[in-house]
């Protein structure tokens, strides 16, 4: 899971200035849309989707308060605060991708069962086991998948110290590539179950109530599930499609400007995850918008 160029080579500042622009809108409309759902959230916390979602919304949070010291770097051009504490940001991206995708299954497959038990939602049988799960879940994500990964992640290479995220060479190892390989096959084989389970749940409504389908609640929630799919779709999936050519290609390629350009692709591909940070809009009803931009028309 390496990433970015190779050698003492910087960023160019065109590709600098694109993904100083992407990072500075995922920080503003991240902080924005788990602003507002944290002041409209008051569901009830047995609730397994309710969980699930304030675990998603810590795990933005936590990724979000990176974001401005990637934006520092290519802002800047170079690298001063410690090759570990690069290391440790450029693990952070990596960490929140796969671990909002274990959030995102789980949300998705919990409003699978409620459809299929005909249920309103699945919940907890006490909010202590509700507590009790999200801690199991983080205890293995901070004690052991964590810091297993930050001690193997992104070999030092010799790479100037005033460049960040050079991890590149990482790939050269075999078994390096081939977790890269695997993790790239889940996330994109789970992305095409989870988008063909929903498509037939959403078909199969449509088939039970018809043209009213859109003005059912049950559509209205699918919906909004769908929207949890095409944001792995958006954001992860094209990521971990050109992962797969980039790991190949690096393991075998020996052109430094090839490598490079590669590399500054995969850091843009990279970035478009990020986005997954900005999913909290998908919780803002349609009267809270009006809110907002009247608000905001008054403002101006």
């Amino acid at each position: 899971m390496a990433t970015t160029s190779t050698g003492q080579s910087e960023v160019p500042e065109a590709e600098r200035y694109i993904l100083l622009a992407m990072y500075t809108v995922v920080l503003v409309v991240g902080v924005f849309g788990i602003g507002l759902m944290i002041d409209t959230l008051k569901s009830n916390v047995r609730s397994v989707t309710t969980m699930a979602v304030l675990n998603l919304i810590i795990v933005h949070m936590v990724f979000l308060l990176t974001v401005p010291f990637r934006m520092y770097f290519y802002a800047c051009g170079h690298w001063s605060l410690g090759r570990g504490f690069c290391k440790f940001i450029s693990v952070m991206i990596h960490a929140h991708m796969y671990i909002a995708v274990i959030f995102y299954v789980i949300i998705l497959v919990v409003r699978c069962i409620t459809f299929y038990s005909q249920r309103d939602r699945l919940e907890f049988y006490r909010r202590l086991h509700a507590l009790a799960a999200s801690l199991v879940v983080w205890v293995v994500i901070l004690l052991v998948i964590f810091p297993v990964t930050l001690i193997e992640y992104g070999p030092d290479t010799g790479a100037s110290t005033n460049q960040c995220f050079v991890f590149g060479e990482a790939l050269k190892d075999k078994a390096t590539a081939a977790i890269n390989y695997l993790l790239c096959a889940v996330v994109l084989l789970v992305t095409s179950v989870l988008m063909a389970i929903q498509l037939w749940i959403l078909g199969a409504i449509y088939k039970k109530h018809g043209r009213t389908a859109l003005s059912h609640q049950e559509f209205s929630a699918q919906l909004k599930s769908m929207c949890f799919v095409m944001v792995i779709l958006i954001c992860f999936a094209p990521y971990h499609a050109f992962r797969v050519y980039y790991v190949a290609t690096y393991f075998h390629e020996t052109d430094k400007l090839i490598l490079k350009r590669l590399e500054l692709k995969n850091e843009i591909f990279l970035a478009v995850t990020a986005f997954s940070a900005c999913d909290m809009l998908i919780f803002i009803t349609r009267a809270r918008w009006k809110s907002i931009l009247s608000w905001c028309w008054i403002c101006s």
